[in-house]
């Protein structure tokens, strides 16, 4: 094996777009998905000043439909669904475990390409007519004969499952059969467990919206009677098509973000994570009951009374695994040696987030209540919080804590503190005012609205000037460090894991050897104190 590190190895543009190397690979899907992100992020600066005022006096009504479309394709399926398992799973589950690769490298490699091809379709769709169908693509929408571009877009997120079916199938081999000696199930990181229920979501929900979107574009295109009622289809098959997967899918978002969660917790605290079965066990049960919840984002759809009883019932459940992780997180910082890094930080944030997203849910969930706030800005803030707020500090708590291993350079500490408290205070700026303005009656997807609801508009709009702001500092000095930063030691945080040791960045095979694991996941008492930075 080489010494020469996956960075340094050859800088011709070929030797990236031909790589095989997981490492690689994850920089590719990093650069792609932050473009998605700034798009999408554009698409939103757009919404919130229109939204500045009561009267649509920036947007047309049709222009106002297609900068929230196109805000909720790019960043749902571009940005949200691949942002940690493309970029931070690629990048670590075969050093997690010992591994050299992932099963499938060139597999890994055709999933990138996938994803560009899905996402050119889809700017295609954008840049040329847009979509205003909503990011849902409720029919009759999407099915009746207007002027926007509904079957690129549909065909690019079609294209685009494919990636994510992929990268799932080479997660779930590459954890099954590729583990180092002595790494058995429960000495796994629960970072790894987060990334195998995400996966069993990939393969298993993935196809459904997939031939949906399809059956979507085959319906505008032929004219077959599937969804729209004046051809004799059912609209409600659809919704009940499109959330079977789509709900599932708001824990491929926040899945892969609480198992950054667990390692950032456990290393910033010293300690190992309390109840370490009980986290890994519930990452599988929020999968499988992600699966069975679908219902109650039809509770005034026509659905049979009893059935949204069964749904309500059933989403109430699936906050207990949810529960466990955040009492377990908090019981692993009780009386730990605790140091506020930027990435803690992060993670704080991610469980204040995702708390307060996950209360909203229940209310949700509740028939009486979700009736009264149905398609209001309540629903809008409730799902920022958890796919937004909760994916987005994940994403970056473990940018940052893994920056050091990607990169070889450290990033100055106090300005990743400052930028992670403006993210958080920005966020909340932003989306806790949503949820008086939709509790009070004001609906969503609509450019103008009565003038008493200025003021949390007002604020809203000001939030998301300071959570933009936040996210252009990360930017900053993640770049500056690269060429400006300190060389990072092979295990700056003195972290447990298999990823820390080795260099950093790290050889293009990972191991010289095959590491051999004897420890329990987290033993903290084995690190030394020597590797303090």
């Amino acid at each position: 094996m080489t010494s020469t590190n996956y960075i340094n190895a050859d800088y011709g543009i070929w030797s990236w777009l031909l790589t095989k190397d997981h490492k690689r690979i994850a920089i590719l899907y990093l650069v792609s998905i932050t473009l998605m992100f700034i798009l999408g992020g554009f698409f939103a600066l757009l919404i919130r000043l229109e939204l500045l005022t009561p009267a649509g006096d920036l947007l047309a009504a049709d222009t106002y439909n297609k900068m929230f479309t196109m805000h909720g394709i790019v960043m749902v399926f571009f940005f949200l669904i691949p942002s940690i398992p493309a970029v931070l799973g690629n990048f670590l589950v075969p050093m997690m475990i010992g591994a050299r690769d992932l099963a499938f490298p060139r597999l890994n490699l055709a999933s990138w390409y996938i994803y560009m091809a899905g996402a050119a379709f889809t700017l295609y769709a954008i840049f040329t007519g847009g979509v205003d169908t909503g990011w849902t693509f409720y029919t009759p929408y999407s099915t009746a004969a207007a002027n926007t571009k509904v079957i690129p877009a549909a065909l690019g997120i079609f294209i685009t499952g494919f990636s994510s079916i992929l990268t799932g199938l080479n997660f779930i081999v590459t954890i099954h059969r590729m583990r180092a000696p002595g790494l058995t199930w429960f000495r796994l990181p629960l970072f790894i467990w987060a990334h195998y229920a995400t996966s069993i979501i990939f393969i298993l929900g993935t196809p459904v919206i997939a031939i949906t979107i399809l059956l979507v574009a085959v319906e505008r295109g032929f004219n077959f009677g599937i969804f729209d009622p004046k051809l004799g289809g059912d609209p409600v098959l659809f919704q009940h098509l499109f959330w079977f997967y789509s709900h599932p899918a708001v824990y491929i978002m926040v899945l892969p973000s609480m198992g950054v969660v667990s390692e950032l917790i456990t290393c910033f605290s010293r300690k190992t994570v309390f109840g370490y079965g009980f986290v890994a066990v519930s990452s599988m049960a929020i999968a499988v009951l992600g699966f069975l919840v679908w219902g109650h984002h039809l509770f005034v759809s026509g659905q049979s009374v009893y059935a949204s009883m069964i749904f309500s019932v059933l989403s109430f459940l699936v906050a207990i695994p949810s529960a466990v992780k955040v009492f377990n997180w908090t019981a692993t910082l009780y009386r730990g040696s605790i140091e506020f890094a930027a990435p803690l930080i992060y993670a704080l944030g991610f469980i204040g987030l995702f708390t307060i997203g996950g209360l909203t849910g229940v209310f949700l969930a509740t028939l009486g209540f979700d009736v009264h706030v149905h398609d209001t800005y309540f629903v809008v803030a409730h799902f920022h919080y958890i796919m937004v707020g909760g994916a987005m500090m994940g994403y970056l708590g473990g940018l940052h804590y893994w920056w050091p291993k990607i990169s070889g350079r450290m990033y100055p500490e106090w300005p990743a503190r400052i930028g992670a408290a403006i993210i958080f205070i920005g966020f909340n700026l932003t989306f806790f005012p949503q949820f008086l303005a939709g509790y009070l009656g004001m609906p969503r997807r609509y450019h103008m609205y009565p003038p008493e609801f200025q003021v949390l508009n007002v604020m809203s709009t000001a939030g998301a000037t300071v959570l933009g702001i936040g996210y252009l500092l990360p930017l900053t000095y993640l770049l500056w460090s690269l060429r400006y930063g300190k060389a990072a030691p092979a295990n700056p945080w003195r972290a447990t894991g298999l990823e820390w040791q080795t260099p950093s960045p790290p050889p293009t095979d990972n191991f010289a050897t095959t590491p051999f694991v004897t420890e329990e996941a987290y033993d903290y008492s084995s690190v030394p104190e020597a590797e303090l930075v």
